[in-house]
C-alpha cells in the first residue's frame, strides 16, 4: 500500500535496501501496562500512524524487541502484515546484551542473539528482519554468532564509528560456505 509520494529513497549504505529519508522510530508504540514506558501508544493510534506512513510513501520501521516487552514489534508486525507487502517495506529491531541472569543460567552470547531473533521474528510475524541492531560499542566484532540470511539481512553496530551509513557488517557466503558475518566496505 505504499503510495508513491514526493518521498525521497536512498540505498542505505552500501547494502542493497533501499529506504525513506523517513524512518519511523516505534519507540513509542506498545502496550503502555507493561515495559519501560507508560506514555507509549496502543495498537489502534499505532496502526492509524503506521497507516499513514505508508501512505506518505514511508517505507523505513525501527522497532526494537525491549520496547514495551516487544509489544513494540508486535504491534508494527501486524499492522505491516495487513497494510504492505513485506518487500516493500525496511524492517530495523534491536536486541539488548545478555542480562546477568542469562550469564548465570550459561547462555552464551550466540544463544542469546539466537533467542532474541527468533522472538522478534515471532513478535513481528515476519520470516527476517532487513536490519538487526545491537547497541553495544564494540559488540560486533565480540559476536561469535553464526546466523544465516533467512533471519537477518543487515547487522548494524551504531556506535562504531564507520561511513558506511549504518551498514557495519553483511550476512553473505564467502567462497560456497556457509553465510557468515563479514564486514561491510564500500567496495563491495
Amino acid at each position: 500500500m505504499i503510495r508513491q509520494t514526493n518521498m525521497e529513497y536512498v540505498k542505505l549504505g552500501n547494502s542493497d535496501l533501499r529506504v525513506s529519508r523517513i524512518c519511523l522510530g516505534c519507540m513509542g508504540f506498545g502496550d503502555a501496562s507493561i515495559g519501560q514506558h507508560s506514555w507509549t501508544i496502543g495498537e489502534e493510534p499505532t496502526r492509524e500512524i503506521i497507516h499513514r506512513s505508508l501512505e506518505l510513501g514511508v517505507n523505513f520501521f525501527d522497532t526494537a524487541i525491549a520496547y514495551q516487552l516487544g509489544t513494540s514489534e508486535q504491534f508494527v508486525g501486524r499492522a505491516l502484515r495487513d497494510m504492505a507487502k513485506r518487500d516493500d517495506v525496511v524492517v530495523a529491531t534491536k536486541f539488548l546484551p545478555r542480562t546477568d541472569e542469562e550469564i548465570q543460567q550459561g547462555i552464551d552470547g550466540r544463544q542469546h542473539v539466537l533467542n532474541n531473533i527468533n522472538s522478534s521474528l515471532e513478535h513481528l510475524g515476519m520470516d527476517y528482519v532487513d536490519l538487526y541492531i545491537y547497541h553495544i560499542e564494540g559488540a560486533v566484532k565480540s559476536l561469535d554468532v553464526h546466523l544465516t540470511a533467512d533471519d537477518i539481512r543487515y547487522l548494524e553496530e551504531p556506535y562504531m564509528p564507520h561511513n558506511l551509513s549504518g551498514v557495519m557488517a553483511v550476512n553473505k557466503p564467502v567462497m560456497n560456505e556457509e553465510p557468515v558475518w563479514v564486514a561491510a566496505s564500500k567496495n563491495k
